[in-house]
């Protein structure tokens, strides 16, 4: 199988490198694009079709056929767009702990009240229009699983994030229009996310906008087992990649 792997806010592709190790280990081949605004990009004024637009070139650039393609958190809605520029490349997508918009909106809009308005207060004062977390809230949201000493070791390595795509409403019709087969794993510790609330949350609130579509779950927050327990997070990815 042919994975392609996209990264959300707050990361950059090497926040794959454990999964993606243990996916080859598997057999599978393994791409992991970067996107503008992260990574090495300094440039922090882009789009979420810049973002959208530079996957869907990595694809046709490698020329790959037949892929599963992953969305984490934010990710999510990158896969939403690239499924409409690339749809006939792509075996299923596969959302992981990740938005899944509606038409016209955009992450932003289904943050809860408090968050967006914290969200909003911390772009506001930022330079550059972009948002930083600080270290309690990338602590309790992100990485609630883990020690303090991971967690703060992976806060160092965490970027400002490009405010502008959170914000952005996407047309998202094309998508709705697709019959690509999808898949949701669902992690079920992830605190990013309010718990057990109907009107915000990934599951079943936004994975149920797929219509149908494959469930797997597991035990996890929204960030830390992506380093802790690579093994278990590729396990899932293939369980809801494969045939």
């Amino acid at each position: 199988m042919t994975f392609v792997l996209v990264h959300g806010a707050w990361a950059d592709a090497s926040f794959w490198n454990g999964v993606a190790f243990e996916l080859c280990r598997m057999g599978h081949r393994v791409y992991i694009p970067e996107y503008p605004g992260h990574g090495s990009d300094l440039n922090k004024d882009v789009t979420h079709g810049m973002i959208s637009r530079s996957v869907a070139d990595f694809i046709l650039c490698h020329n790959l056929q037949n892929i599963i393609l992953v969305g984490h958190s934010f990710g999510g809605t990158v896969i939403q767009k690239v499924a409409e520029l690339v749809p006939d490349r792509i075996k299923r997508l596969v959302f992981q702990n990740a938005f899944v918009l509606k038409d016209g909106e955009s992450a932003a809009d289904e943050f809860p009240p408090a968050t967006r308005e914290a969200f909003e207060q911390l772009l506001n004062s930022s330079k550059d229009h972009t948002i930083m977390l600080p270290f309690p809230v990338f602590r309790d949201m992100f990485v609630n699983l883990a020690c303090l000493s991971l967690a703060q070791q992976l806060y160092k390595g965490i970027m400002p994030e490009p405010g502008k795509p959170l914000f952005e409403k996407l047309d998202l019709k094309k998508f709705y229009s697709l019959t690509i087969p999808k898949s949701y794993v669902y992690l079920t510790e992830d605190n990013v996310m309010p718990q057990c609330n109907s009107s915000y949350g990934w599951f079943p609130h936004m994975a149920e906008r797929l219509g149908m579509f494959r469930l797997i779950k597991g035990q996890g927050d929204h960030m830390t087992n992506a380093y802790t327990e690579p093994w278990m997070l590729a396990q899932k990815i293939y369980e809801g990649g494969r045939d």
